[in-house]
């Protein structure tokens, strides 16, 4: 393990591109790693790997196991899940200084006036629901502004959002927020995901990744479980796969209306809407092992595997069937977007 008070480590695509190398404190948490590579491809979410090992924002720097080598490998997913859900009228610009500009319809989140004084330095990162922004700040605070039916008001769960934040995701009307001690706080419409009720004491502690789904979403947890909640239909209700979602989840990504996970062992289960990718029956046999990215589309999914091959299931007009293209398809993708 890494002991010394500064590490020297190199983010590094599947292409080889280094994106970003120097050295950090080693009482840092991967989230200072993290906000490198979205500086250096804004817009878009990723993995970081070192070997087999995944690295999440709040893992300390100080437990890198560093005989596996420097190199971070920095697997990018696709553009923000909350882009393809939101639909959003209005945009928010994230400064070099820390402030955020916004415009657009004024209630749908291009006013930000209310908490103007709030954004005006140490913004890290912002994430949006349809009508809605969450900004996270330096210290951990978040400070949200739309309309409030689509999570713009987040007062019924202030007290919780004051401090810790490292991750904010959105769905359609609703955002949740993982903490630095592995809990979430969800808030906004109720049937996208805002009421975690049902499932609360699973969210308390040990969650490292959030996703969203238009209406719902499903959280991984320290020990390679999935919990899911919001909208049954759009990929709330992982009943139907539970047993394949006990353990050895690696990342979860999610369409409209359903969800894919990676599984330590390379292999991908889906559940959700089948039309948008939540069944993946017919391509089950080739997504059995050699994943290594799973980008998802408005109605489909699209893997990457090992060999540099793609695989798609979901919606034949969105994207889930590509036999017209398959011929080139079959080795040397490095991404998919």
């Amino acid at each position: 393990m890494a002991s010394s008070s500064e590490i020297y480590l190199q983010l590094v695509e599947l292409s080889g591109h280094i994106i970003a190398e120097g050295t950090w404190s080693a009482t840092l948490r991967a989230n200072c790693l993290y906000q490198c590579a979205h500086l250096a491809n804004p817009g878009h979410q990723c993995r970081l790997l070192l070997g087999s090992w995944e690295i999440t924002p709040i893992t300390p720097l100080a437990t890198l196991d560093l005989s596996l080598g420097t190199c971070i490998q920095v697997i990018w997913l696709s553009s923000s899940a909350s882009c393809i859900h939101s639909r959003r009228q209005a945009f928010a610009a994230f400064k070099a200084d820390g402030s955020v500009v916004t415009w657009g319809g004024a209630g749908c989140s291009g006013d930000s006036s209310v908490v103007t004084p709030l954004l005006r330095e140490g913004v890290v990162k912002d994430c949006g629901s349809s009508n809605a922004f969450a900004a996270i700040k330096v210290d951990g605070s978040v400070v949200t502004w739309g309309n409030a039916g689509c999570g713009g008001d987040s007062s019924a769960v202030a007290q919780l959002l004051t401090e810790g934040v490292v991750q904010v995701c959105g769905s359609r009307k609703a955002f949740a927020a993982i903490k630095a001690d592995g809990s979430v706080v969800t808030w906004g419409n109720a049937g996208c995901g805002g009421d975690s009720s049902a499932v609360a004491p699973l969210l308390t502690e040990g969650v490292v990744q959030v996703c969203g789904s238009k209406k719902a979403f499903a959280a991984i947890t320290v020990d390679g479980s999935v919990v899911t909640w919001g909208n049954a239909g759009h990929g709330g209700d992982s009943s139907a796969v539970a047993p394949l979602l006990r353990e050895g989840v690696v990342q979860v990504c999610g369409s409209s209306q359903a969800f894919a996970a990676i599984k330590a062992d390379r292999s991908v289960v889906t559940w959700g809407s089948a039309a948008c990718g939540g069944d993946s029956s017919a391509v089950a046999p080739l997504l059995r092992d050699g994943v290594v990215q799973v980008c998802e589309g408005h109605f489909a999914f699209a893997a990457i595997k090992v060999d540099g091959s793609v695989v798609t299931c979901g919606s034949a007009s969105c994207g889930g069937d590509s036999s017209a293209v398959a011929p080139f398809l079959t080795e040397g993708v490095v991404q998919v977007c």
